[in-house]
């Protein structure tokens, strides 16, 4: 099963989720639908990437980026400015072929290297990275490779150095209630002759290609359960609230933009409370010198 999952996920970005498609004159990734990239939306979202980069060495031989995918926000660029080299491991060929366009090959002058690996069984020797991200990929894999994936970008890390992993809580109670005031307002939208419901996410793809690809979350009951046993990490908020709802509530019309900076400041000031109870947390993964 779980290599049938791989090759699904695979295929969904290869042919999918990594093709670039125009925008008003700009061009984007498919899975750029995932994310709010509105004008109202910006400064929040650019300021919830930054959060990764605080809780990394900041310079490093090797950074790794596991599950790296395009490397398709600036953001994403800073976390590896200090380091001499920026290892992109990723499942997906036209991920990583992306990437190299973003940060070039180590080989022609550039800071990239670029493995076609999965982050739950990772080719690279223990300790040998000063720094680690993974962004959204461990949620790909099936319920049995969640466990080892963290093994794994827990294995590879140096002693005395930190990786960072973002990911997305199933059933956290913060994002519960979010999702239901979203479906509330979808409902009445939907009740609307004038004003018909729409996603709040848009869809994409054709009958002969999928629109989307294997997810799996868990909580933080979890994760402190089945890896928190073993491996030392801390949790804080990346972002409290998904797509959707910020879609369907936060407007220009509405004073969006004032809203999520109180909603920043509130993530700021409550960032472990928030980071275990809203939808993203910001998991930091701390590697210790083992008790002989």
């Amino acid at each position: 099963m779980g290599s049938d999952i791989k090759q699904q996920v695979s295929e969904f970005y290869n042919q999918i989720g990594w093709q670039e498609v125009g925008d008003g004159g700009e061009c984007r990734y498919q899975n750029a639908q995932y994310e709010d990239l509105r004008p109202v939306s910006r400064e929040y979202i650019h300021k919830c990437h930054q959060r990764v980069a605080r809780h990394l060495t900041p310079v490093g031989k090797y950074l790794l980026d596991a599950g790296s995918g395009p490397i398709q926000y600036p953001e994403y660029l800073e976390y590896s400015k200090g380091y001499q080299r920026r290892v992109c491991a990723d499942i997906s060929v036209v991920a990583l072929q992306e990437a190299r366009k973003r940060i070039g090959d180590a080989a022609s002058g550039g800071h990239g290297l670029f493995v076609v690996c999965d982050i739950a069984n990772l080719p690279f020797k223990q300790e040998v990275f000063d720094g680690m991200v993974s962004l959204h990929a461990i949620h790909h894999l099936t319920d049995q490779e969640h466990p080892r994936a963290y093994e794994e970008l827990h294995r590879v890390l140096a002693v005395g150095h930190t990786g960072v992993i973002v990911n997305g809580w199933d059933s956290a109670s913060l994002a519960q209630l979010a999702d239901g005031l979203v479906r509330l307002v979808a409902n009445w939208r939907a009740g609307r002759k004038d004003r018909p419901a729409t996603p709040a996410v848009p869809s994409f793809g054709t009958a002969s290609h999928p629109t989307g690809t294997f997810v799996r979350k868990h909580n933080a009951t979890w994760l402190k359960r089945v890896i928190g046993s073993h491996i030392p990490f801390r949790i804080w908020v990346w972002r409290s609230v998904n797509v959707h709802f910020l879609r369907t509530f936060v407007h220009e019309r509405w004073g969006g933009r004032f809203w999520l900076r109180v909603l920043y400041w509130l993530e700021e000031r409550f960032p472990h409370f928030l980071g275990k109870n809203g939808q993203y947390p910001l998991i930091v993964i701390q590697k210790r010198q083992a008790i002989p």
